[in-house]
C-alpha cells in the first residue's frame, strides 16, 4: 500500500494520477466515484450541498455563495477547481484551505479505499481524489452546507453524485468540446445534467438553444426552473477603488451592496449567487447585511484582480471565448481607453484563434508565453504569434513567463494596462510573484 504521511507525498502521489487522454476517453463516468465514495462511508451525504455548474461564472458564483453563508454565521465547505497555489485550495472551510498536513493525513487514510475501489473499477483519477478526499474533510469537520462546484459538464461529473438543496447553471458556452460536444446544444445536455426531481435549478442568462435544452430536460426530471433574471436585478451605480457601487432588488425587496470582485461579469455572478440564496429555506437564506457583508470584502484570485498600479497589473482567467468577451466588456468599462499589453499563454485544447481575436477587439499588444505543468499543454508561443499575425496584429513569443512578464511591464506607459490571462497556469505562476502562496 502507497505511503502517505507527508504533503509532498500527498501532491507526488496526485500528480502521478494526472492523465488527461485516459480521462476524456475512459473515465468519464460516474460509477467508479459512486463505488470510491461508498468505501469511504458516503461522505457527501452527512451535510447539504449547492450544487453549481456551467461553462464560466461557477467558480466565481460558488465562492459568493459560500461567502454569504458564512457571513450568515453557517460552517461552510467550498470546492472550486482548477486550484492557483496548492492542491489545498480545493477544499476550504469558511474561506480557509485545508492544512497541509491534515490534507495529507486524510489521503493516507483513504489509502485503502483506493486500492479496493482500483480493483474493481479501475484507479480513482486526479480529480476524482482530491474531490472524494475534500467531501471526506467537509464530513469530518461537520461543515453545515458546501458549496460544490462542477468539475467539467455536469450530467457525468464527480459531483453529480449530491443531491443538492439548490443547483444552478451560470452560463452555457464553447469549451471542452473534445468531452462535451461541439455543438451548442450538446453541451446544454451535459450542463443539463445536474438537475434532479424537486431540486430548484436557477439559471442565468443562456443563449436561446441552450435554455431550450436545459429546460426541457429540467422539465423531464422534474426540476423547478427559477431565471435570475426573474428573481434578482442587480444594477451598476458606479466604482469605487476596488469596488463597485450595486443596488439589488429581489422577492424580499432592495438593498445596496459594495462588491469587491471588479468586472461586468462579476455582476452577472453575484445575481446568479443570489438568486440560488433566495431557493433557500428561511432558517438558511443569508439576510441583506449578511450579503452585504460578505460581498464587500470577498476576493476571488485571478478573476480581474488587480495587484498592483503605475501600471495596473491585471490576473484574469481567460481561457476560452467566453470569459475572452467578459474581460474584455469589463477593460472597457473598467479601464475605458487605456492601452492593453496581454501577456497570455493558451492550452493546446483550446480555441486560441477565437480567443486572441476578442483579446484584439481593443488597443493593445501581446506577449505570448507557455507553462509547464504535468500533464498539461501549452501552445507554442511561436504558434499563438502567427495566429496573431494571421489575425492582422503582432506580439513577442517569449517562452518564460516571467521574462514575459518583464518585457510587458516595460513596454507599458503608466497609465496602461498590463494583463496576465488565458491558462489558469500562467495565471497561477505569475500571481505567485505578487501573491504570497498559503504556507
Amino acid at each position: 500500500m502507497r505511503e502517505v504521511s507527508t504533503y509532498e507525498q500527498a501532491e507526488a502521489y496526485l500528480l502521478e494520477t494526472i492523465d488527461e487522454t485516459l480521462s476524456r476517453r475512459t473515465s468519464y463516468k460516474l460509477d467508479r466515484m459512486r463505488e470510491f465514495l461508498r468505501q469511504l462511508g458516503d461522505p457527501h451525504k452527512s451535510y447539504a450541498t449547492i450544487h453549481i455548474g456551467g461553462t464560466s461564472g461557477k467558480g466565481s458564483t460558488s465562492t459568493m455563495i459560500a461567502a454569504a453563508l458564512q457571513a450568515a454565521g453557517r460552517r461552510t465547505g467550498l470546492h472550486t477547481k482548477p486550484h492557483l497555489s496548492s492542491m489545498t485550495e480545493r477544499a476550504r472551510i469558511d474561506g480557509r484551505p485545508i492544512a497541509r498536513d491534515r490534507f495529507a493525513e486524510i489521503l493516507g487514510a483513504m489509502m485503502p479505499a483506493i486500492e479496493s475501489t482500483t480493483a474493481s473499477h479501475g484507479r480513482p483519477t486526479y480529480y476524482e481524489t482530491l474531490l472524494a478526499l475534500t467531501f471526506l474533510y467537509f464530513a469530518q469537520e461537520r461543515v453545515e452546507v458546501a458549496v460544490i462546484e462542477v468539475g467539467l459538464g455536469g450530467r457525468l461529473d464527480g459531483t453529480n453524485v449530491v443531491e443538492p438543496l439548490v443547483a444552478a447553471i451560470t452560463s452555457v458556452g464553447y469549451d471542452h468540446m473534445e468531452v462535451l460536444g461541439t455543438t451548442i446544444e450538446e453541451i446544454a445536455f451535459e450542463k443539463a445534467g445536474i438537475a434532479k426531481r424537486g431540486v430548484p435549478l436557477v439559471l442565468a442568462n443562456l443563449p436561446p438553444a441552450a435554455r431550450e435544452v436545459v429546460e426541457g430536460h429540467a422539465a423531464e426530471v422534474g426540476a423547478p426552473v427559477i431565471r435570475v433574471a426573474d428573481v434578482v436585478r442587480v444594477t451598476f451605480e458606479g466604482s469605487l477603488s476596488h469596488q463597485q457601487m450595486l443596488a439589488i432588488s429581489g422577492p424580499r425587496g432592495s438593498f445596496q451592496l459594495r462588491l469587491a470582485a471588479l468586472g461586468i461579469f462579476a455582476r452577472a455572478n453575484a445575481a446568479t449567487a443570489i438568486a440560488v440564496l433566495e431557493q433557500l429555506s428561511a432558517d438558511l437564506r443569508p439576510s441583506f447585511q449578511a450579503l452585504a457583508n460578505a460581498f464587500e470584502s470577498l476576493e476571488i484570485a485571478g478573476r480581474m484582480e488587480l495587484v498592483s498600479r503605475n501600471p495596473a497589473i491585471l490576473f484574469d482567467i481567460a481561457h476560452n471565448a467566453e470569459k475572452a468577451e467578459s474581460l474584455v466588456a469589463s477593460l472597457r468599462e473598467r479601464f475605458a481607453g487605456r492601452r492593453v499589453h496581454y501577456v497570455v499563454a493558451i492550452g493546446e485544447s483550446k480555441d486560441a484563434r477565437t480567443i486572441l481575436q476578442i483579446f484584439a477587439d481593443v488597443p493593445s499588444t501581446f506577449t505570448f508565453t507557455s507553462f509547464s505543468v504535468a500533464g498539461r499543454r501549452a501552445i507554442a508561443p511561436a504558434r499563438l504569434a502567427a495566429i496573431a499575425e494571421s489575425l492582422g496584429t503582432w506580439g513577442r513569443a517569449i517562452t518564460d513567463p516571467v521574462e514575459a512578464l518583464m518585457v510587458a511591464r516595460r513596454r507599458a506607459q503608466i497609465d496602461d494596462v498590463v494583463v496576465v490571462t488565458g491558462s489558469t497556469f500562467v495565471v497561477a505562476a505569475l500571481r505567485a510573484l505578487y501573491v504570497p502562496t498559503p504556507a
